[in-house]
């Protein structure tokens, strides 16, 4: 090894919860690193739009609640929210926001209270916004700015390649490649991963390039259990670009729908009316999958949302508002050409609610963790929140755990990893096409095969080769877990098996790598992988 770093924390990330981690980590006194394999606001948090769902004390609407929360945040998560999770997320919401104001972040005003919107799902007005549309964009630049004027280290551009051990097993951190491809160990007794999403197994995404999955993999290979992973929530409406063969499309925010937007066919009738009773602010499962279910019947390649009579479109959503005028559209004259693209992973690696996986010194937060919260489809939203809330509990959870006698280890240094990879243009098209909206289990297997016989073993000697790895091992896990999912349940649609199965299927789907690193279903017998 060519290099060498030491903490009490390892945050892999630098997100909203990564971030959040280690600020509260650097208040409990830990030496933390945070690392980061591109620039650290190159991840999910800045393209965040909508806003963070909370309820105020004293700012909400009448009659609105935390546990009117949690119903709409169940009622979303199709029967697989797990209840201890939702209550304990949500009610912290409100301290977690101020936590985050007292950072430095702005959030818009209205008179002398938050303004607040309504998104998909919501049953109030309590989305709580800053820059218009640029949320994400505004909790990024906070908490950058705290952890800088903190003086908390962040290497970036270091892609961690490895979890490493000691000589009894035990977790000892990390190895990681410089920018110049120069192996080194990250050595620390707890390592956080706050790596974001795996928008990337798909042609059309919303997320950046940096969302590889690769928290998955890493936390697979560490010998976590992940869990959920067929339930990939598919945004309704992304910007449609004639023309785009693949990568990050322009996210048209929910609550452009939540300040009376509606969507058209391209024969300009009503895709929502009488399709759901909360019309165009259904769950995004169901949105998308009615958007595709139109777009079946006409042949057309995208839908319309009509925003033309929103008074002020473009200072409420000026981030939509440039999106829209870069690809020559006039939102406040003409309806917006969407359609939908691979937004969220509501599943992950299963942790409890103070970020804890099940493997000791290894924990997870933000969009790569399966807390329970989410259940089978995201409620919009609750995604900031969750990071805020899940990156301040694992900051605590690591203090408590390293005060009962953990040490920073000696890792076993071994060579740098080989791992299966496949064609990144392959691999999006195969999961676009048999592991979108409608899947089926002709599709699924068609696509398992097509990766087994596209995966080539190669060093993981690079960043690009990291992330090919990353995506293959998950695709194969999301493969798995939706061929296993014989219902259609919020955002895993079956083309095979359209109904929902509540005496089989209320119940998640979990993984791991076993020794030999093969993927195995902790119920049942073990899967094919390409590990």
């Amino acid at each position: 090894m060519n290099w060498e770093a030491r903490a009490d924390l390892v945050v892999v990330g630098t997100g909203v919860a990564g971030l959040t981690a280690a600020l509260r980590a650097r208040e409990l006194g830990l030496r933390t690193l945070v690392v980061t394999k591109d620039s650290a606001g190159a991840g999910n948090t800045a393209w965040a739009q909508g806003g963070v769902a909370v309820v105020r004390d004293d700012e909400h609407d009448d009659g609105d609640s935390v546990q009117r929360h949690a119903a709409d945040t169940r009622t979303a998560g199709a029967g697989l929210c797990d209840e201890d999770a939702v209550r304990a997320i949500l009610a912290d919401g409100a301290a977690a926001v101020e936590r985050l104001r007292a950072a430095g972040a702005r959030f818009d005003l209205a008179g002398a209270a938050l303004a607040r919107t309504r998104e998909g799902g919501h049953t109030a007005f309590r989305v709580i916004h800053a820059g218009g549309d640029a949320t994400g964009a505004e909790v990024q630049r906070a908490l950058s700015s705290a952890v800088g004027a903190d003086g908390i280290p962040v290497l970036e551009r270091h892609c961690v390649v490895e979890p490493v051990r000691d000589e009894s097993g035990a977790l000892a951190g990390v190895l990681a490649l410089d920018e110049h491809g120069n192996p080194g160990v990250l050595r620390a007794p707890a390592v956080l991963l706050a790596t974001g999403g795996l928008g990337q197994l798909y042609a059309a995404t919303t997320n950046p390039e940096v969302a590889t999955g690769d928290g998955i993999a890493l936390a697979l290979r560490a010998g976590a259990t992940v869990a959920d992973l067929e339930f990939v929530q598919f945004h309704p409406t992304v910007l449609h670009t004639p023309g785009a063969a693949r990568g990050r499309r322009p996210l048209i925010t929910e609550a452009v729908r939540g300040e009376g937007a509606v969507l058209l066919d391209v024969r300009g009738e009503r895709i929502m009316a009488g399709a759901h009773p909360q019309a165009d602010l259904a769950p995004r499962d169901v949105v998308s999958a009615e958007i595709n279910r139109r777009l079946g019947e006409t042949g057309a390649e995208h839908v319309l949302l009509d925003a033309t009579g929103i008074d002020g479109f473009a200072a409420r959503f000026p981030t939509v508002h440039a999106s829209c005028l870069r690809a020559g559209i006039d939102p406040v004259r003409e309806p917006i050409p969407v359609t939908s693209a691979a937004h969220y992973a509501c599943g992950g690696v299963v942790t409890d609610v103070e970020g804890r996986t099940g493997v000791a010194g290894l924990y997870a937060a933000g969009e790569v963790a399966r807390t329970g919260l989410h259940g089978a489809n995201r409620l919009a939203s609750n995604s900031l929140l969750e990071g805020l809330v899940v990156g301040a509990r694992a900051a605590e959870a690591v203090a408590r755990d390293l005060a009962r006698g953990a040490a920073v280890r000696r890792p076993v240094l071994v060579p740098v990893p080989a791992a299966a990879v496949v064609d990144r243009d392959l691999l999006q098209r195969t999961l676009s096409r048999h592991a979108g909206i409608g899947r089926s289990a002709e599709g699924l297997a068609e696509a398992r095969i097509a990766l087994d016989q596209a995966g080539v073993v190669r060093p993981l000697r690079t960043r690009e080769a990291v992330e090919d790895a990353s995506l293959a091992l998950t695709a194969q896990a999301l493969l798995t877990a939706a061929e296993a999912r014989t219902e259609s349940r919020g955002s895993h649609r079956r083309r095979d098996h359209p109904e929902i199965d509540d005496v089989r299927w209320r119940r998640s789907i979990a993984l791991r790598l076993d020794v030999s690193g093969w993927l195995f279903r902790t119920d049942r017998e073990p899967v094919r992988s390409v590990a």
